[in-house]
């Protein structure tokens, strides 16, 4: 029998719901640690990717692999590891992934191939679909108050930017002094602390009335989510074809085949009465949309750092900083004017800034200057910032207590998935315009042209290898074919905030507010 329940029109929290003390400000504190971690992960790996490429020689696909299936895997078991989360207790799913990454961590960092470095990248995903999903739904169990929430959230999401702006300096400083697996290693003591503390302050939660484990919906969510990204990632490599339609196919089949069985089930592994409040499937795609966005900007910008403009890792993560920090202040500033301002002003509001951002790179860095690189990503880290700070509390905010686990994996979902796409689609565009405008240099012997071709990084290792004057003339060919595709990508990256802003002040009117 089709199931026709429907989430409640207003959440139950309030304003007047009890506050937490201190424990409850000392978990959040410990739920930090995660978050910490995977965004510092994900910056790292983006500046350590040009000695990785030198090290393991990657081909282009490969190198986009080491970036992707990460977020691939992790995307593909969020909702199992939210349900599951939900059923199990979050805590206990937490404690699990942090133990599993932070083992699989050590693991990466001495991978002597580049096939090795992918499979442990997999396995990341594996136990950081566990933490994800555990640390967002824990925030809804412990600050039920919404005013205490709201600030928790912004807390939580500014993490996010703290690592990222932690990231490039302690990566950099890894990388001038040490080889590059030892950006992984960090998870090491990032993850102890919340290994030692979490059992003590952070209290137990799950779903009372969890139902039942459902083998099939698992094997569904997975079928629907994996084969569209690796269509998305082959359309965006290698140009339209027809493997990568045909596997945009299978995933939108299987995607419809595990929306047909949770709307019949009695008991869903995701309730999909979520997705009829307007709030939460467009606070789902306002984070998807930023998060394409932001990682698509952070992919090609560390690669122009780094290689055409010739600055080290650690000066090139430092010149992220000022808009890692922005991104701070802003998710923490919005927090008071979301109480005066409604949603669907106030985050369409702030990606002008972001939009503003993409337009200032793409039509200032033609002199390859760091300046107007700064500027950019301090103007866009501001409207990021603030919208995912509104969009993660509206989703926690639309969906039953009890289905908290369900509703941030589905959050995380859109967050990695955007991770996914923004390398995929952005990443991809300005590798097959940097492959269209490569014109090799004559007398450029084949094996250097071929590496040249690959990537930026593969030019760059060929032209150390050339005599000065050949390898000169490779490098400045590579360079100039690389910033062709900065304009049309940046104006991409400023169409995708547009939309975001759009779909946040058509569905954001009805979110609730105090």
């Amino acid at each position: 029998m089709t199931r026709t329940a429907s989430i409640p029109t207003h959440t139950p929290e309030s304003t007047q719901a009890p506050r937490v003390g201190w424990r409850g400000w000392a978990a959040l504190v410990v739920l930090m640690l995660p978050v910490l971690l995977v965004s510092v992960d994900n910056t790292v790996l983006s500046f350590a990717l040009p000695e990785i490429s030198i090290a393991l020689a990657p081909t282009g696909a490969e190198q986009l692999w080491i970036i992707d299936v990460y977020p691939l895997v992790l995307a593909g078991l969020l909702v199992t590891m939210g349900t599951l989360g939900d059923r199990f207790g979050r805590r206990r799913m937490l404690l699990i992934g942090a133990t599993g990454f932070a083992i699989v961590s050590a693991l990466a960092a001495f991978a002597p191939t580049a096939g090795l470095l992918i499979a442990a990248r997999a396995l990341l995903g594996f136990f950081g679909a566990m933490l994800m999903p555990s640390t967002l739904s824990l925030l809804r169990s412990i600050f039920q108050n919404r005013d205490q929430r709201r600030l928790a959230i912004a807390v939580w999401a500014s993490a996010f930017s703290a690592g990222s702006a932690l990231g490039p300096i302690v990566g950099g400083f890894l990388l001038e002094h040490f080889a590059w697996g030892s950006v992984f290693l960090i998870a090491v003591p990032v993850l102890i602390p919340l290994l030692l503390a979490a059992p003590f302050l952070v209290p137990e939660s799950r779903d009372p009335n969890p139902g039942r484990i459902d083998p099939l919906s698992i094997a569904l969510s997975m079928a629907a989510m994996i084969p569209v990204v690796y269509a998305i990632k082959s359309f965006a490599v290698d140009g339209p074809s027809v493997v990568a339609g045909a596997w945009a196919l299978l995933g939108i089949a299987m995607g419809w085949l595990f929306v047909r069985r949770q709307l019949r089930a009695e008991e869903p592994m995701l309730d999909m009465a979520l997705f009829r409040r307007g709030s939460f499937s467009g606070a789902i795609l306002v984070n998807l949309l930023s998060v394409v966005a932001l990682v698509g900007f952070l992919y090609f910008v560390s690669q122009h750092l780094q290689l055409v403009l010739g600055l080290s890792p650690m000066l090139a993560g430092a010149a992220l900083v000022p808009g890692m920090a922005i991104m701070i202040v802003a998710g923490l500033s919005v927090v008071p004017i979301s109480r005066r301002v409604p949603p669907h002003v106030l985050v369409p509001s702030a990606l002008v800034f972001s939009v503003a951002g993409y337009l200032l790179v793409a039509f200032t860095t033609s002199d390859h200057g760091v300046t107007p690189l700064i500027i950019a990503f301090v103007v866009l880290g501001i409207g990021i910032g603030a919208a995912e700070t509104i969009s993660n509390e509206l989703i926690l905010s639309s969906a039953p207590a009890a289905k908290a686990g369900a509703a941030s994996a589905v959050s995380e979902t859109a967050y990695e998935l955007g991770a996914v796409l923004g390398t995929a689609v952005l990443g991809g565009i300005i590798t097959a315009f940097y492959r269209g405008a490569l014109v090799i240099p004559a007398g450029i012997p084949s094996g250097a042209a071929r590496s040249a071709e690959e990537t930026l990084a593969g030019a760059y290792t060929a032209a150390e290898a050339l005599p000065a004057e050949q390898g000169a003339a490779l490098w400045e060919a590579a360079a100039a074919a690389f910033g062709s595709g900065v304009l049309v990508t940046s104006l991409i990256g400023a169409g995708l905030v547009v939309v975001a802003g759009v779909v946040a002040a058509v569905t954001l009117r009805k979110a609730p507010t105090h």
